[in-house]
């Protein structure tokens, strides 16, 4: 964090200039020109990928900031021909604003990179988004407002106040009752559709707590964004005195508040709510997560799917909490679960989850605990701490099902005693829940003849559908994704060297195999092959799955839903695959997939949808279907409602 310095000669500067812009910036200002300054050269410096103005309402100003201001090119330059107050001039702002989107910006603030982009975003990412807010931090580093709280009594609250800026409980996108005026976005025809800024507020204080709940009456929500940072001098603007200056109006304005909202503020958590709850006032309740390690969509596609039962939870308004058994998460960790509504509970700012459990058991509607590492470990726990909790046992896919095909493959003794054990490990965890999540329809069948008495829910990987985007035309070579840290991957990379790739190459000298995923050197070493792209993690898949002509899944064991598969299909790639890759996953040899069980079969396969293109595009299309069908956030969603509500 970097703090622009104040004062020292005007040098002109210039700040972005559009014909169209999306988003007005609105900065009011009386006085205070080095602050002013300041604020417009972090805007400046930083800008945003979204195109916006800048407009400056001085409110006669008391020193020479228009002079000065008039030489900063590109500004919107207002001047009130006599002081509005604030309310006023953010309402004179707001009436000449050109964008799809007004911000409201304090002038003794300062902006970081991507400030304004993460608030565009919250909108994107929730149609019901009616204000976005940044995270609000003192000069010093200190967290000044994570969203803001409203008692039953018109009181409120800054939440984080004087907390540390980074810690992970005010780093994730979440309701609060309103944002500070200090960095406000809004869309201009809903702040014009409630009547802007209330008048009867003036000049100053509980306008912005006004317009959350007069926005809030039109069915939308005011989310606290925390991937927005905003540096904000409080008090200079307006002095900290309550008793005098502008200050004075906060318990003047607060009775006019609830003199207004006496209904509405029946509903607001009551005066001495502990604030964790007063936070969570509106969510259905709290559901704990707890897997082996951070989620990493790009790594696995497992992490892919607790990632869409994160977004479902917070969707259907439950507060969500992730845990890393592991207690390692990294700042793009935090940020990609906060962007869900997900706290994440990691070192060094949790411990444990046994303390974390002992303060917050309480708390907890539901628990899931991820494969039966983890849950074997911590179930006993959570009945102890959390007896009022729903035990949810999240398999992921049976590794029991999946080793036990390992040593048959192998002929491995030691393998065959490991499968035992987590046999008996993950029966004794289904045993113990209230809720057993598997992937597939074949081990929902298994456990069902197994343990008849528990009960078994179907919670499959979960894909948006992206669409076929290029045609068959000039498609080329077969990528294969999965890293090789999981062993039925691994097996099939070494497949796809020793044996398929050069059988291939026999009848088709110049195709490639790319692999997409994570590779020790060592082992890039051992299968250097010709023709065999060994590119490490992607990005990005969409760029390979557009270009290529067909995705391999050559698995020899394993179990669950291959992600692999889902979401090559997802894009409309035709998939090549063994018959146990397919298990589970409502596919026919010739009519959504095709199947393949030797390496000469790969080669047929391959053959085959090159030279014919109509079964190249069946392919393609059934396999966005399958998808679409089985795959879907909405089944998912169904099967969470069941277990939760």
């Amino acid at each position: 964090m970097t703090l622009l310095p104040l004062g020292g000669p005007f040098t002109p500067f210039a700040l972005p200039i559009t014909d169209e812009p999306r988003v007005s910036v609105v900065i009011p200002v009386h006085g205070k020109l080095a602050h002013t300054v300041a604020c417009l050269r972090s805007l400046a410096k930083y800008g945003a990928l979204a195109t916006f103005e800048v407009i400056v309402v001085d409110d006669a100003s008391p020193d020479d900031s228009v002079a000065t201001l008039a030489q900063v090119g590109g500004l919107r330059l207002l001047r009130n021909a006599s002081n509005l107050g604030f309310i006023g001039s953010c309402n004179a702002g707001a009436d000449a604003a050109r964008g799809e989107f007004v911000l409201f910006l304090n002038n003794d603030t300062q902006v970081t990179p991507g400030w304004l982009d993460a608030l565009l975003q919250c909108f994107v990412d929730h149609v019901d988004c009616g204000i976005a807010g940044s995270r609000l931090v003192y000069p010093d580093g200190r967290l000044q407002e994570a969203g803001a709280l409203v008692f039953a009594d018109g009181s409120c609250w800054n939440t984080g106040r004087f907390e540390a800026r980074d810690a992970p409980a005010f780093l994730y996108r979440r309701e609060a009752d309103y944002v500070s005026g200090a960095a406000l976005l809004v869309r201009a025809e809903v702040f014009r559709r409630v009547g802007r800024f209330d008048a009867r507020y003036a000049p100053a204080y509980y306008e912005d707590v006004d317009l959350a709940f007069a926005i809030r009456k039109l069915g939308l929500r005011t989310y606290y964004e925390p991937s927005s940072m905003v540096i904000h001098c409080e008090g200079i603007s307006a002095g900290t005195d309550l008793d005098s200056g502008m200050k004075r109006y906060q318990s003047v304005n607060r009775a006019k508040f609830v003199d207004k909202w006496t209904a509405e503020l029946a509903a607001q958590p009551p005066a001495g709510t502990p604030l964790e709850r007063a936070i969570r006032w509106r969510r259905r309740g709290r559901v704990l997560v707890v897997d082996a390690m951070t989620p990493e969509p790009a790594r696995d596609s497992g992490s892919l799917r607790l990632f869409a039962i994160l977004r479902i939870l917070d969707q259907h308004g439950w507060s969500t909490a992730f845990l890393p058994d592991d207690g390692r998460a990294n700042p793009t960790e935090i940020a990609a679960l906060g962007s869900l509504g997900c706290e994440v509970l990691c070192r060094p700012w949790v411990s444990d989850l046994p303390r974390w459990l002992r303060e917050h058991g309480a708390e907890l509607h539901a628990v899931i605990l991820c494969r039966h590492t983890v849950a074997g470990q911590y179930a006993d726990l959570v009945r102890r701490h959390a007896p009022q909790a729903r035990l949810l046992f999240d398999t992921v896919d049976l590794h029991f099902l999946r080793e036990q095909r390992a040593a048959e493959l192998s002929g491995n003794t030691t393998l065959a005693r490991q499968a035992e054990t987590s046999r008996r490990s993950e029966l004794a965890v289904i045993e113990q829940s209230d809720v057993t999540f598997v992937v597939s329809p074949h081990e929902q069948a298994l456990l069902a003849r197994t343990l008849p008495q528990a009960r078994v829910e179907l919670l499959s990987n979960i894909h948006d559908v992206h669409d076929c985007r290029h045609p068959y035309a000039g498609r080329k070579d077969l990528v294969f994704i999965g890293g090789h840290g999981h062993p039925p991957n691994s097996d099939a990379i070494r497949w796809i060297a020793r044996e398929i790739l050069p059988q291939l190459r026999e009848v088709l000298p110049e195709v490639r195999i790319h692999v997409l995923g994570d590779l020790p050197e060592p082992v890039r070493r051992e299968l250097a092959t010709p023709g065999l792209e060994l590119h490490g993690r992607v990005a990005e898949l969409a760029p390979w799955l557009d270009s290529c002509l067909a995705s391999l899944a050559p698995l020899r064991f394993g179990a669950g839903v291959k992600g692999k598969i889902n979401m090559a299909m997802s894009h409309g790639v035709p998939v090549i695959a063994t018959t146990i890759a397919t298990e589970g996953m409502q596919l026919t040899d010739g009519v959504d997939v095709l199947l393949a069980d030797s390496a000469p079969a790969f080669v047929e396969a391959v053959l085959r949808l090159q030279s014919d293109e109509a079964l190249w595009q069946q392919l393609s299309e059934n396999g966005l279907e399958n998808v679409r069908r089985y795959f879907s956030a909405a089944a998912a969603a169904d099967v969470l409602r069941r277990v939760l509500d």
